[in-house]
């Protein structure tokens, strides 16, 4: 193996586009303890001004951002980079978009709340095959409530209006975030 192939495979380098600081940053860390050089963008904007620097070998791309599509920045890295591999998630899935990522250059989909394990299985698989299934997955009421969480933030801790978008009585939102976080 020459010199170029050899520095091809010890690059590391994980570009995390999120604009959910708070599980960006948590993200880069446990990523970082997993051996990546990882960093982070919180937009388009400077997920583009970032590539104008460097095409990091590894991706981690959030679909929707406040200042557009994670679709372009997919599409931006596989042309420049091919033995690139992007991990797409998006706390909206549905097969439309998941099909149009792996047609960008994705290897792979996540739904969030995805974590540091599955989405490090899911850049270490070949693109032949499937990353294994996660053996710890979270519980569905854990997935229900990270959701409920997120969306509640979202609304900046407003229960009427979290409780209008996720289309449910106000009460049964406020029973729900008095107890304790599922296993």
């Amino acid at each position: 193996m020459n010199n170029i192939e050899n520095n091809l495979n010890l690059d590391k380098s994980l570009l995390i586009l999120d604009d959910d600081d708070v599980f960006r940053n948590r993200l880069i860390t446990a990523m970082k303890r997993k051996g990546y050089e990882a960093y982070g963008v919180a937009s388009v904007k400077e997920a583009k001004s970032s590539l104008s620097q460097k095409f990091p070998k590894y991706a981690v791309v959030d679909l929707r951002l406040d200042d557009g599509n994670g679709l372009e920045i997919v599409s931006l890295l596989s042309k420049q980079r091919s033995d690139s591999k992007i991990v797409m998630l998006t706390g909206y899935g549905n097969i439309p978009t998941a099909v149009a990522a792996v047609k960008e250059g994705a290897c792979d989909y996540l739904a969030k709340p995805a974590d540091a394990d599955d989405i490090d299985a899911a850049l270490k698989a070949p693109y032949s095959s499937s990353p294994e299934p996660p053996k710890n997955p979270m519980s569905a009421d854990r997935v229900k409530w990270e959701h409920i969480l997120r969306v509640y933030e979202l609304c900046n801790r407003n229960v009427s209006e979290t409780a209008r978008r996720l289309k449910m009585h106000r009460r049964t939102l406020q029973r729900i975030l008095q107890k304790k976080s599922p296993k």
